[in-house]
């Protein structure tokens, strides 16, 4: 049908549009960018429909229940919620968990991809812009849900950059790539086998810019253990404090949250100064 094809190609333009709009642009805000490129506002911000509350409800419980004790397998989730194991299968796979890696498994690999060694084995990390590295995560809202990617350096803690994105697609990646890169360039990136980090889109960037790839191997799950504890810290922190009700306050949340966590948050592990004290070499905040 004609209007089925012409209902395809308009969601194909607005998706398009999307990915060309810059959350952390210096001089357009997001809702100048949605003018100049005729996009709604509320449809870079689209989250995805299709679960029931109650569906909903329980992707929450299980993704902080998976935080807590991450060896849980779909017995011991459905146990601790009560519900039937089917369903705590069916709910974890489209989360992307599986118990064994502490980690979701929201990137699978891809069968023709190169996949890349690990170099960072007995490697001392101790300079800023010396290793980077990236994930993505399940992020639960009060209606919905959506992934989130953030790029780290490994030894000041500092983020670099994160996007969010209603699909698993490799663009929002490689937009949180090239934003990163606008501030530094590593010696050494590392990610896990992700098709999304996988891509040719994204690697090429890396390639590009003399960037040494890094991949964990499978079943690796402490390779890129400074991005999974952010993860528990944003989501203990923050997502599971407010669980915002739209992508556009789930934005605008993290995005406050971020620039706490960068420049007011004192890290243990760097004798409680800010990461953009240490990444940087002086306060943002002073």
């Amino acid at each position: 049908m004609s209007w089925t094809g012409s209902k395809k190609n308009l969601a194909n333009s607005v998706e398009a549009n999307r990915l060309l709009i810059e959350p952390n642009h210096s001089h357009l805000s997001i809702d100048r960018q949605c003018q100049l490129l005729g996009l709604n506002r509320a449809s870079y911000y689209y989250q995805p429909v299709g679960e029931s509350p109650e569906n909903l409800k329980l992707m929450r419980q299980i993704d902080e229940q998976y935080m807590a004790t991450p060896f849980y397998g779909t017995r011991r989730m459905a146990v601790t919620l009560g519900i039937n194991r089917k369903r705590a299968q069916r709910l974890m796979r489209l989360m992307g968990l599986q118990a064994i890696y502490p980690k979701p498994n929201t990137s699978g690999k891809h069968p023709s991809h190169r996949i890349y060694p690990y170099l960072l084995k007995g490697v001392e990390v101790n300079l800023v812009n010396q290793v980077w590295s990236t994930d993505i995560t399940y992020i639960p809202m009060a209606r919905g849900f959506l992934y989130l990617v953030a790029i780290m350096d490994w030894f000041s803690r500092y983020v670099l950059s994160w996007t969010l994105s209603n699909t698993l697609h490799a663009p929002f990646c490689v937009e949180a790539l090239e934003m990163a890169l606008m501030q530094g360039r590593p010696e050494i990136f590392n990610t896990d086998q992700g098709s999304q980090f996988t891509s040719e889109a994204f690697t090429k960037v890396l390639l590009d810019n003399d960037i040494r790839i890094s991949m964990d191997g499978r079943g690796r799950c402490f390779d890129n253990i400074f991005i999974e504890r952010l993860w528990r810290t944003v989501k203990y922190e923050h997502v599971y404090l407010y669980l915002h009700e739209s992508g556009e306050k789930l934005y605008n949340g993290l995005r406050e949250y971020f620039h706490f966590y960068n420049t007011q948050r004192p890290h243990q592990a760097l004798e409680y100064r800010e990461p953009a004290v240490v990444y940087f070499g002086k306060s943002l905040t002073r």
